[in-house]
């Protein structure tokens, strides 16, 4: 138990030190990655994006848990934890108000992203999309293991690819994976101890 809690407390600093550095080079590192820019990364890049989309996610998600009788249960824990990151993203959303790297005039849009589509709540900070994908991490590692490399990886590409594109700087990316990781745990703890997800579809079976 010690060593499980040091553990977290390392994760933790490096976390803190993570995002202390990213806000001080933010501008630093979206330049950097803008200078990777090519037909075939932009192609890769926007085609995560488009699979990054809630509707997506949520689908490919539930779907999942579907396929098996035994999981479930875990469809209502998995949508409360898709809903609180939406909620509380854009709560941070307009309150801290911060611009994107390209309406900074940092990097350009490229043509495939109109900036009409960006309305004026939809600030930078934090990153939607990455807290999207991070906060399924701790249901899907209990339930399915063997997928949860792969979907840490197309996490982390998600957040990759709002930097690349001017659309987020780092420190946003690594807000948006810490608060989705968290409120993912958060919720998969309160469903081992309460089984509310289980009871929601025993109800819902029952009519």
């Amino acid at each position: 138990m010690k060593s499980e809690r040091n553990k977290w407390i390392i994760i933790g600093i490096i976390i803190l030190i993570s995002l202390i550095f990213s806000l001080y080079f933010d501008r630093e590192i979206v330049k950097f990655f803008s200078i990777f820019r090519n037909p075939f990364l932009d192609n890769i890049f926007l085609f995560i994006t488009f699979v990054s989309s809630e509707i997506i996610i949520s689908f490919v998600l539930t779907s999942l848990f579907l396929w098996r009788e035994n999981k479930r249960k875990w469809i209502a824990p998995l949508w409360l934890s898709l809903g609180l990151v939406a909620v509380i993203s854009f709560i941070l959303k307009v309150t801290v108000q911060r611009d994107r790297a390209f309406q900074l005039g940092i990097v350009p849009l490229i043509s495939s992203l109109q900036e009409a589509s960006f309305s004026t709540w939809n600030w930078s900070f934090l990153s939607f999309q990455t807290a999207l994908g991070f906060c399924a991490i701790p249901i899907l590692n209990k339930e399915f293991p063997r997928l949860k490399k792969f979907w840490i990886l197309f996490a982390i590409l998600i957040g990759l690819s709002r930097i690349y594109f001017g659309l987020h700087f780092m420190s946003d990316i690594i807000a948006g994976g810490v608060l989705g990781y968290l409120i993912g745990a958060i919720i998969l703890k309160l469903e081992e101890e309460n089984n509310f997800g289980e009871k929601i579809y025993n109800r819902i079976m029952r009519k």
